[in-house]
């Protein structure tokens, strides 16, 4: 079947018809090409989910896509060119042999094939090894050697040495329910450890975004550095370097991947808890750091590093008089304080339509929308925060 979903005919009827209706596609009962129809619509939703998330993938002929479900888990190209790098930067720059075991659609194992001389890839699901050897090959890298295997079996038998082993254990249990833990997932990185430093020095170990990062460094041991991974400030994965000799205190990196650039904001949590935060009123800007300064849990520091106050403990918010323009995340200057109440917001948005932001505020941003009868749009903002006096609803423009 790939080498027919791959065929110059299904690949143009695939082009020509990317915008159509997939479902509607799926229940026709004419075969294309020799294809059914539901594998072709199916095909059409993973190539339009690869233009925005594998731009790589979309732009290359004859890629063919697995089930939506491979495609939501998989990386984004951004977050594995990004653990690609930081890997050749952090560890050796002329790597020679990596292993990636829990393998999955490949686009981990591709960007480390981009830096290592040879990337060992394991998958034990046979078809999905298929496919993504395939796409491999069309993407144009050699240098990838598929197993189709388990982790653990792969770890028995093996007896070669890696520069680096990644894993990025199933976030689903037997009973295909999300989990979070590292002992709840398949496989448990906890019971390979030991195994696994017998074959590396260095382990990257994927977790959910949503995972508790003290719970995370309490089930791994030696972790050398947490990489907390947004794209555009929506969170996306949280990374575990361990290193084999280490023994310290890791650093925590806040990782937001904007178009071509990265902003990172690196600390540890002990200078983080032995920070005292400054607070002011609102000043003249608000600051909103980006979700893995949130997540990674960067509150007291930042003040310090930045030159900026927070607004209240429990409001993520920061001021200052003067524009910090290094700040990692949005910024905005702030035009008045208004009343929460549809007269006072006419003034400000003749056209009723506001950005709305709300933190640590008794109404979420809908319920403040409908109640000053606003629409979403436009260019400037409404934010709504709990300050040191009390609640407080600002108008504000964006900067940069």
């Amino acid at each position: 079947m790939i080498s027919t979903l791959s065929s110059e005919a299904i690949q143009q009827y695939i082009l020509d018809h990317e915008g159509d209706d997939e479902q509607k596609l799926a229940l026709g009962k004419k075969d294309i090409s020799g294809v059914p129809p539901a594998v072709i619509a199916g095909q059409i939703k993973g190539k339009r989910k690869a233009k925005e998330k594998l731009p790589r993938w979309y732009n290359t002929p004859g890629i063919v896509y697995p089930p939506s479900i491979n495609l939501e888990q998989c990386s984004s190209q951004a977050t594995a060119q990004f653990k690609a790098e930081l890997i050749q930067k952090t560890l050796i720059k002329n790597l020679s042999a990596c292993a990636d075991l829990t393998g999955g659609f490949g686009v981990d194992s591709f960007f480390f094939s981009t830096v290592c001389r040879e990337v060992h890839y394991i998958e034990p699901h046979h078809e999905l090894l298929t496919l993504t050897k395939h796409n491999h090959e069309r993407l144009g890298a050699g240098n990838i050697f598929h197993y189709n295997t388990t982790a653990e079996i792969f770890l028995q038998r093996s007896a070669e040495k890696f520069d680096f082993i990644y894993i990025d254990p199933s976030r689903r249990n037997k009973a295909n329910k999300k989990v979070f833990k590292f002992s709840e997932c398949e496989p448990d990185v906890t019971k390979l450890t030991a195994q696994l430093f017998e074959k590396t020095n260095y382990l990257l170990v994927k977790a959910s975004p949503l995972i508790d990062i003290q719970q995370g460094l309490l089930g791994l041991p030696r972790v050398r550095a947490v990489y907390v991974v947004s794209v555009d400030s929506e969170c996306k994965e949280v990374l575990f370097l361990c290193e084999a000799s280490f023994n310290d205190e890791p650093v925590i990196h806040a990782v937001n991947i904007v178009s071509n650039s990265v902003q990172q904001f690196s600390f540890k949590r002990a200078d983080e808890k032995n920070t005292e935060a400054t607070f002011s009123e609102p000043l003249t800007y608000l600051y909103e750091p980006n979700a893995s300064l949130l997540k990674a849990g960067a509150f007291k520091i930042i003040c310090e590093t930045f030159c900026v106050d927070k607004l209240h403990t429990n409001t993520h918010l920061y001021t200052s008089h003067e524009l910090k323009p290094d700040f990692p995340g949005r910024v905005f200057k702030i035009i008045s304080t208004i009343k929460p109440n549809p007269k006072e917001a006419t003034q400000f948005f003749p056209d009723r339509k506001a950005n709305v932001i709300t933190r640590n505020y008794p109404l979420m941003a809908e319920a403040l929308k409908k109640k000053m009868k606003l629409n979403d749009g436009g260019e400037r903002y409404l934010l709504a925060f709990s300050s040191l006096k009390g609640k407080e609803v600002v108008v504000a423009d964006g900067v940069g």
